[in-house]
């Protein structure tokens, strides 16, 4: 079971799962891989997620920008992908409201 601040995308269809975590504030995400002889999982270490990769989470509303809404709150969650204060911080609390619509 994974803990509360972690989630797992995992389609089904053999490709990598894709797991997410908040660390320390900060959204990080990695690839885990079942190995060719499905008895181990290779898991690559984890990466943070850019600014603009949260942005386009955001802005497509996918699974993990709900995640993260309900994880870290809408406000830390714009404070994270905003890149650019006149623009991004704009356009992504009008869309976060919105989808929280």
């Amino acid at each position: 079971m994974l803990p509360c601040n972690r989630l797992r995308i995992d389609l089904g269809d053999g490709s990598p799962a894709v797991d997410y975590r908040i660390e320390d504030g900060r959204v990080e995400s990695r690839t885990v891989d079942n190995a060719a002889d499905r008895n181990s999982v290779v898991e690559e270490s984890w990466q943070r997620l850019t600014a603009d990769q949260l942005y386009s989470h955001v802005m497509a509303d996918t699974v993990v920008s709900r995640w993260l809404r309900r994880r870290m709150g809408i406000h830390q969650l714009i404070r994270a992908c905003n890149h650019d204060p006149s623009f991004a911080s704009y356009n992504a609390q009008e869309q976060l409201d919105r989808t929280a619509a």
